[in-house]
């Protein structure tokens, strides 16, 4: 089929009348941008671009990690099942919560009801040289209690699922906000060529599970290029990859060249920064055509390998993604986001738990005993957590959302071994001791990877936009070497 490039980029090349206001500098879309009516939804990637919005070469300073695995638990793991033990709640168990601890609290699904202490449903032993406390229901992580440092002083400010999703991701519950793993691909870039900086991965338990929208892995603001990139446990890993039946490699390369050639010559007339990047990950989506099918194939894994993560390939599970968690890392992806859903439990919380720590306890431990047995350990950045963590209080046989005090745990990456850091008070309800805010996970994050949080950031509608927020945010520096 014959075409000329250069008609067709002036054919796509001229001016709609949305384009023309929203150009326009002295136009209606500046106006309205100005006036703060447009939200940031409607705010365009190209924003990154505008001038004032060149960054000062980052890392800002030497970095500890260069890439993160972040593995959350997805609808609340109870950190009195898990990281805080609790002896006095399980004296008060089955007796009336004491009103000073809940008076004038926000709780999700028991405001306003009769409010029954719930001992913990587990026990908890001392494990390593550090003499750290873990569940039984977390033996394998219990193994590695030397290796990580858990933070028992965790708050959130959202006491739903969505938002406080939304928040531990993004750092605002606002749409359209970039989530961290943009912020990261954007301040730092790319490492390997072939394949996306920001990947994503799911699985899930059969019960207490959450829906995971993707805008929790969106680049809002920033360059598309930015965006989380999903990969499929089973099937296709990556969708409209693939090439259709029938279609050759080489066809495909001649089709990518004809596109190629029409967005440049377009984006020469009209200067869309979008229109880079969209020429960017069409490349990078052909590239992926090789590179991916290698990725997943786990049959240069050894069989002890797979056993130590309990791994069964293509069968979509956590374990099998932690896996593709270390070879991504390998291959310098630089943010891994596993989300495992399955935490949330109203109900049936030893039975939930039993399942949910049972998929993931073993992956977690060789996850990160395999990254130190590679080297890899000391510059990634792994950690452990869920968007809120579960009431003292019984809700039947479960426990309800708890913001207040809750327990993550990080490891590697330049962060101290065998530590606690912080606590709750004596019924695991308020953080009490060195309390950590998501924000402060997010300032320590960046630290660890040589940016300074403060300095991360993009101007939209007149504001300096960043992860961090605008309320005050530390760097956790007594948890890092």
């Amino acid at each position: 089929m014959n075409y000329d490039p250069r008609q067709i980029a002036d054919e796509m090349g001229r001016v709609t009348r949305r384009q023309f206001l929203g150009r326009t500098s002295l136009g209606l879309g500046m106006a309205a941008l100005a006036s703060g009516s447009l939200g940031l939804q409607s705010t365009s990637a190209a924003a990154a671009s505008m001038p004032g919005n060149s960054l000062p070469p980052m890392p800002h300073f030497a970095p500890q990690a260069k890439r993160v695995i972040f593995l959350c638990m997805a609808g609340g793991p109870s950190h009195l099942e898990t990281f805080d033990s609790k002896p006095a709640l399980q004296k008060l168990s089955g007796k009336p919560m004491p009103e000073s601890f809940t008076k004038g609290q926000p709780i999700a699904q028991l405001q306003g009801k009769p409010l029954t202490c719930m001992g913990p449903q587990t026990r908890f032993h001392k494990y390593g040289q550090s003499g750290l406390e873990i569940s039984d229901y977390l033996p394998h992580i219990a193994s590695i209690a030397d290796e990580i440092t858990v933070i028992r002083s965790m708050v959130t400010e959202q006491i739903n699922h969505d938002p406080a999703h939304t928040f531990l991701n993004c750092g605002s519950i606002l749409p359209g906000m970039p989530s961290m793993g943009a912020w990261v691909t954007y301040g730092l870039g790319s490492v390997n060529e072939n394949l996306p900086s920001f990947v994503v991965l799911t699985s899930k338990s059969s019960q207490g599970v959450q829906p995971i929208a993707n805008r929790q892995w969106n680049a809002g603001f920033l360059p598309g290029r930015c965006q989380g990139v999903e990969f499929q446990g089973k099937g296709a890993p990556i969708h409209y990859v693939s090439n259709p039946n029938g279609v050759s490699r080489v066809a495909q390369e001649h089709v990518l060249s004809a596109i190629t050639e029409i967005n440049r010559l377009r984006e020469a007339k009209v200067h869309d920064p979008e229109l880079e990047t969209r020429i960017e990950q069409y490349e990078l989506a052909f590239r992926m055509q090789m590179s991916v099918p290698e990725l997943m194939d786990f049959s240069d894994e050894t069989p002890n390998t797979l056993a130590e993560y309990g791994a069964k390939p293509g069968d979509g599970s956590f374990a099998s993604n932690c896996l593709l968690a270390r070879r991504l890392a390998e291959r310098g992806v630089r943010f891994i986001h596993l989300y495992h859903r399955g935490w949330d439990f109203h109900g049936g919380l030893a039975s939930g738990m039993k399942e949910s720590s049972g998929k993931t306890d073993r992956p977690t431990a060789a996850l990160i005993l395999d990254l130190k047995r590679r080297g890899l350990l000391d510059d990634t950045l792994v950690i452990w957590g869920g968007e809120f963590g579960r009431t003292p209080m019984a809700q039947g046989n479960g426990r309800d959302h708890h913001i207040k005090g809750y327990s993550m745990f990080l490891a590697g990456g330049g962060i101290k071994q065998g530590l606690v850091y912080g606590a709750t008070d004596e019924l695991g309800y308020n953080a009490v001791d060195n309390v950590v805010n998501v924000r402060d996970l997010h300032a320590t994050m960046l630290h660890q990877l040589g940016i300074d949080h403060s300095r991360l950031s993009v101007r939209i509608r007149g504001l300096d936009m960043k992860l961090t927020g605008v309320k005050p945010s530390r760097v956790v520096k007594e948890i890092v070497v």
